[in-house]
C-alpha cells in the first residue's frame, strides 16, 4: 500500500472508534415482544420519576467460564465483573440507584439490557453487582429502584431535584 493512502485510511479509522459503542445515539424506547409478550418501554419524561420497589435477580450473559463476553440489548460487551443491569420497560440506557431492602446497601449503576422476563421480577443485575448489594448468594432479593438520569452523554437528562424552602 502506498503510504498516501494509509495517510488517509488511519483518521477514517481513529475516527470510527470514537463512535457510540453500541451503533445507536439517543434512548431505545422502542417495542419489543419476548416469548410472545409484547414491552412498550416508558417515555423519558415518565422515566424520571421512577421509584419501584420488588424482585431483583440476578444474571450472567458471559460464557465460557467468563472469557466470552455476552451482548446487551445496546449491543454492548458485559461480562460477569461489570456493574450493570437489565430492565424491561426504563429507556436504555439509563443510571438508577438500586438499595437492597434487607440490608440496606446501595449501589449506582447502569442499565444497558432488557430483562428480567420472569414475572415478579423487576430488575436483573450481573453478578458483582449482587455481590456489592450483598444477595448474590441467595440469588434473590427486594429492592427499590431510582432513576436518577436516561441517556448518555449529549442526551443525558436528570431526574429534576426537589426544590426545598429557602435553598435554591
Amino acid at each position: 500500500m502506498k503510504p498516501v493512502f494509509l495517510a488517509l485510511l488511519l483518521p477514517i479509522i481513529l475516527l470510527a472508534s470514537c463512535a457510540s459503542p453500541s451503533g445507536y445515539d439517543g434512548y431505545m424506547t422502542r417495542p419489543y415482544t419476548v416469548r410472545s409478550v409484547h414491552y412498550t418501554p416508558m417515555s423519558v419524561n415518565q422515566a424520571l420519576y421512577y421509584d419501584e420497589t420488588g424482585e431483583a435477580s440476578w444474571y450472567n450473559e458471559s460464557s465460557w467460564f467468563g472469557l466470552k463476553r455476552g451482548n446487551t440489548s445496546l449491543g454492548e460487551k458485559v461480562q460477569a465483573w461489570h456493574v450493570t443491569g437489565a430492565h424491561k420497560t426504563l429507556p436504555l440506557p439509563c443510571r438508577v440507584k438500586v438499595t437492597n431492602l434487607s440490608n440496606g446497601k446501595e449501589l449506582k449503576l447502569r442499565l444497558n439490557d432488557r430483562g428480567p422476563f420472569i414475572p415478579g421480577r423487576i430488575i436483573d443485575l450481573t453478578p458483582r453487582a449482587a455481590k456489592k448489594l450483598g444477595f448474590h448468594e441467595h440469588g434473590i432479593t427486594k429492592v427499590r429502584v431510582q432513576v436518577l438520569s436516561v441517556g448518555d452523554g449529549k442526551y443525558e437528562k436528570k431526574r429534576p431535584r426537589k426544590k426545598r424552602f429557602l435553598f435554591f
